[in-house]
């Protein structure tokens, strides 16, 4: 298998995988289309955001934009922004998977060229003598 075929289906796939699931991600925590569900993370956030800000949750903040994300889902820039760290998750993974597999598989013909050429030439020409002397 060629070297770095893993790498690139895990950053396929972590792109992908990342912004598909990111809406599902955002309603477990309690981030949905009709507010924060009480007693969920998204409110334990919220309720650490207004303590922090004397009562209110500030414009900006993590948890406004993961509220306008589970209300309304997910803007270009967010998905793109999901994407390349879905991305990235995925090349780590990918990349290590690449490490093992070539780790532990015998070298590919490709892989045996180290440039020995001359040496590997005299020592066919002298595992040939071999056999053509007698025994």
């Amino acid at each position: 298998m060629k070297r770095g075929l893993f790498t690139i289906i895990g950053v396929t796939a972590g792109a992908v995988g990342a912004v598909a699931l990111a809406p599902v991600a955002l309603t477990m925590a309690g981030f949905t289309s009709a507010g924060i569900a009480a007693g969920s993370l998204g409110a334990s956030m919220m309720s650490s955001a207004a303590i922090a800000n004397g009562g209110g949750v500030a414009v900006g903040s993590l948890v406004a934009l993961l509220q306008s994300a589970g209300a309304a889902g997910l803007s270009a820039g967010a998905a793109a922004a999901v994407a390349s760290v879905g991305g990235a998750a995925g090349a780590v993974i990918g990349g290590a998977a690449d490490l093992f597999s070539h780790s532990r598989s015998p070298p590919s013909l490709e892989e045996e060229d180290d440039g020995n050429e001359e040496e590997e030439e005299i020592e066919m020409l002298f595992l040939e003598s071999k056999d053509l002397v007698p025994k």
